[in-house]
């Protein structure tokens, strides 16, 4: 039965138990989600461009003296004056991110997504098409620095850890920064494993622990023989993604393949998983993979990527039957750039794309909420756009995602091959702190860290029009009670508000400055947010006021909690 049922039938039961009684009826239970990870804002690294904290493990005589083949610092041909590119290592690596595991902390964060970190081939990529300036689909002269090309999905890449610092040493060191470890990993292809002019090594070829288990042997897909060649048997053949090898997910000895190593990330400290690639594998692997991982590890949490913009063609994912793994929020993204770039769209862009009621999730709350990543053109926005779109993120639905750098408009605008995925470095981590949408994103992050209402309440709309918005994010559970009141401008003078729709009577207290606002029955909330700035509002009681109640009530029977 779903968590929704079940609060429905305790509504039932408790009419039943009160009924010719003036025993007073316990409080309704109001929230969108109940998943613990809602409480953990996510940074998004790709651990090679975040910071180089350990120098003796950059390989930087990987690959050869061959410029086709060496695979440390290769900028892209072709960059305008001012620009650059890199398709090289740079260096990042665990401590760099461990060193700056307080920063990420500081700035409100719960929890580091970081991109996968199993063995990639050595030598830069000979086949495909060459990269150029801006391309994109293109892998000629590129390396797997991002982590996505696996080949021992057992092993970590050498890159990564440094003496006493492996994976489970990371997690544990992220932990005692009171941050969770979201780790991204791959089941739909390895590496790029045709085409090339000879045959590399490690490209095509999947290990288990150091044993050689599959090899595409740079065959096109067509030319595969599954039937015949156990080490063709992981591969479909047919071509997926450019020269990537597309993995068998009817295998069952690809499932257990996965199972298993997964499981060993899982017991070395990994919380939660970010499944990239989610919708190039059918359904059916997703149900299985996510039972038997969560067999071993109850209530585990995982959100896919599927590059899509219709909610209906990634909702299925979320779907109990179909393994209940949220998705990162692309519907909602494309609006976001729509309303908080170089466009300034009106508010009310983003109503449609929220799904509170009737929509097509499981529950539209455990949705990955961001405006930009590594696979997509980073945020086209002045500071005051990010500003405004961090505290839609902060305070809306959804568990907010930020991307490196984005916390000082790092390379806006840019897309892969353009400087999306640069080198961020530690002069520009100390240095951040001074940055104004990195000064703003701390500030609201700090308040939805500390807000129940904000991290899991139901959200009830009251304006979204022009540069204002005006909602409530409703909590109430157990023993906590939280009712928060969030008011957003992002025009650029100052925004008068009068709230007095849902408003509950009762001693309201801004997050920002504390002071306390007393709201009689029937009274209005008057309140003038600066330009480009939010309030937020919050009264720590259960409801009471009937019309408030109301619309939770409403809201709480048509959320869809599949």
């Amino acid at each position: 039965m779903s968590r929704l049922a079940l609060a429905a039938l305790a509504l039932v039961l408790a009419g039943c138990a009160t009924a010719g009684s003036s025993a007073p009826a316990p409080a309704r239970d109001y929230y969108g989600t109940l998943e613990p990870m809602a409480a953990d804002a996510v940074y998004f690294v790709v651990t090679d461009r975040f910071v180089n904290g350990d120098p003796n493990n950059d390989q930087r005589e990987q690959g050869g003296p061959d410029p086709a083949t060496r695979s440390f610092d290769r900028p892209v041909a072709g960059a305008p004056a001012g620009e650059s590119d890199n398709i090289g290592y740079l260096g990042g690596d665990f401590k760099g991110l461990l060193d700056n595991a307080g920063y990420i902390r500081d700035m409100g964060f719960g929890a580091v997504w970081l991109t996968p970190i199993v063995d990639n081939p050595d030598q830069a990529f000979t086949g495909g098409e060459a990269v150029t300036w801006g391309g994109a689909f293109q892998d000629r002269g590129k390396t797997g620095y991002h982590g996505y090309w696996g080949v021992d999905f057992f092993r970590l890449d050498e890159h990564l850890p440094s003496p006493g610092l492996d994976f489970a040493a990371l997690t544990a060191g992220l932990k005692r920064h009171g941050l969770k470890t979201v780790l991204d990993i791959v089941a739909n292809h390895g590496s790029p494993s045709f085409t090339m002019p000879q045959d590399q090594p490690k490209y095509g070829e999947i290990y288990r622990d150091g044993v050689l288990v599959a090899d595409h042997q740079n065959l096109p897909p067509e030319r595969l023989d599954p039937q015949r060649e156990p080490l063709h048997r992981f591969f479909r053949p047919q071509k997926d993604l450019v020269q990537l090898s597309n993995l068998d997910d009817s295998n069952p000895a690809l499932l257990e393949y996965f199972v298993d190593a997964y499981s060993q990330w899982l017991d070395q400290g990994a919380d939660a998983l970010r499944i990239d690639t989610i919708r190039h594998v059918p359904m059916p692997f997703w149900r299985s993979f996510a039972a038997r991982l969560r067999a071993k590890r109850p209530g585990l949490f995982m959100f896919g990527e599927a590059f899509d913009y219709k909610a209906e063609n990634i909702a299925p994912f979320t779907w109990a039957e179909n393994g209940g793994v949220s998705v990162l929020d692309f519907p909602l993204k494309e609006r976001l750039a729509e309303v908080f770039g170089r466009g300034r769209a009106d508010y009310a862009r983003l109503d449609e794309r929220l799904y509170l009621q009737d929509g097509p999730y499981a529950n539209p709350y455990e949705l990955m909420t961001f405006y930009d990543n590594h696979d997509m053109a980073r945020l086209d926005a002045s500071d005051e756009g990010f500003i405004d779109a961090n505290h839609w993120l902060f305070t809306a639905r959804g568990i907010p995602v930020i991307y490196y750098g984005s916390e000082t408009g790092f390379q806006r605008g840019r897309a892969e091959h353009a400087g999306n995925r640069n080198y961020y470095g530690q002069a520009r981590v100390d240095a951040g702190a001074a940055h104004p949408i990195h000064a703003a994103l701390k500030r609201i992050a700090r308040v939805r860290r500390d807000s129940p209402a904000l991290q899991r309440g139901l959200q009830l709309n009251v304006l979204l029009q022009g540069d204002r918005a005006a909602f409530y994010r409703v909590y109430q559970h157990g023993d906590t009670a939280q009712i928060a009141l969030v008011l957003l401008n992002k025009g650029d003078a100052p925004a008068d508000f009068v709230v007095a729709q849902y408003l509950q009577a009762g001693t309201w207290r801004a997050a920002f400055g504390g002071a306390e606002t007393v709201i009689g029955k029937g009274e209005s909330l008057r309140a003038q947010v600066p330009a480009h700035g939010v309030q937020v509002y919050l009264l720590d009681a259960p409801v009471r006021d009937p019309g408030l109640a109301a619309a939770l009530d409403r809201a709480m029977a048509h959320a869809r909690r599949r």
